[in-house]
């Protein structure tokens, strides 16, 4: 092989290896740009997940403070609803009782007449049939009251209890004890747990 053979020889492997350099070069840069470019979609990709876990989180916090707003509300109006309920009952029960009271009011000077009556009935005269049959009338009133929750007050032999006694005299007597009650002037009654009248009475010491 000549010397200008070997030269047109060489200069075609130089530009070959020059042309190879250059495609790996390329194919280098393609790989790099690549690879960023993918780096970058990732970063990108991370960043949007990001962004959406966020945005997924502020939306479950209104959520969960929405729901916590409606379950106080319920909450509150249950209670208001339950007070009322409670008011409601207690009224309409006081109402009971005041109207109660009121009718058992007016029937006691009725069973007071009655007693009177009966205590000035003579001895010989108790047998007849129409004191009989009073009598009979009368202990069926004090029955159906009793069932109703009225019911007399203990007075005689008892201590003074100026919440159910009303003292309207008062002797100085060794043979009785201290705030001893000797004498119902006026029998007390109550209707259920409250004083309708109170006992009028004699108090000893």
């Amino acid at each position: 092989m000549t010397k200008k053979n070997k030269d047109i020889a060489s200069k075609a492997v130089e530009e070959e290896n020059v042309e190879t350099m250059s495609a790996d070069e390329k194919a280098t840069d393609t790989c790099e740009e690549t690879s960023t470019q993918a780096t970058e979609e990732v970063a990108q990709e991370d960043e949007t997940q990001e962004d959406d876990a966020v945005e997924n989180e502020t939306k479950l916090d209104k959520k969960d403070l929405k729901i916590q707003e409606l379950q106080d509300k319920y909450m509150r109006t249950f209670a208001e609803f339950d007070n009322f309920r409670k008011r409601s009952e207690k009224e309409k029960t006081a109402m009971f009782e005041v109207g109660a009271k009121s009718i058992v009011e007016k029937i006691l000077p009725v069973v007071d007449n009655f007693e009177r009556a009966f205590a000035t009935v003579p001895e010989e005269d108790k047998e007849n049939p129409f004191v009989v049959g009073m009598d009979k009338v009368f202990k069926q009133m004090i029955t159906s009251l009793e069932e109703a929750g009225v019911k007399p007050i203990e007075a005689v032999g008892n201590e003074f209890n100026p919440d159910i006694h009303n003292a309207v005299m008062h002797i100085e007597d060794e043979s009785f004890g201290e705030n001893e009650v000797i004498e119902e002037l006026q029998k007390g009654y109550m209707y259920r747990e409250s004083v309708v009248r109170h006992s009028m009475v004699k108090v000893a010491n």
